[in-house]
């Protein structure tokens, strides 16, 4: 009974350690944390671009990576891409913007 013990112990354990793993995140792929907090990101940002009357949001995409919000689209004025940039920095919990957003 001991020893059926110990390997279901040692299996559990194990299963465990890989599950963690699946979870952690590495240079190229965000954890299930990191997921969800880029997701709530993103969200504020389309809110923050959505709020600021003189952008249109349709025109503006936006897409985050541990914390790197990428804006990215087509904007009628060359204003536009700077104000963006602005909007998004200005998230909290952003900690850089790349803006490749062009003018039509």
């Amino acid at each position: 009974m001991k020893i059926a013990h110990k390997i279901a112990s040692a299996v559990f354990a194990a299963a465990t350690v890989l599950t963690l793993a699946g979870c952690a995140s590495t240079p190229s792929q965000e954890g299930t944390g990191e997921y969800v907090d880029d997701a709530v990101l993103t969200t504020k940002v389309k809110a923050s671009i959505f709020n600021e009357p003189s952008l249109k949001s349709t025109e503006i995409n936006v897409e985050t990576f541990k914390g790197t919000v990428q804006l990215s689209g087509f904007v009628a004025q060359p204003a536009d891409i700077s104000k963006a940039g602005e909007v998004a920095r200005g998230v909290k919990g952003v900690k850089s913007v790349k803006n490749d957003i062009r003018v039509k």
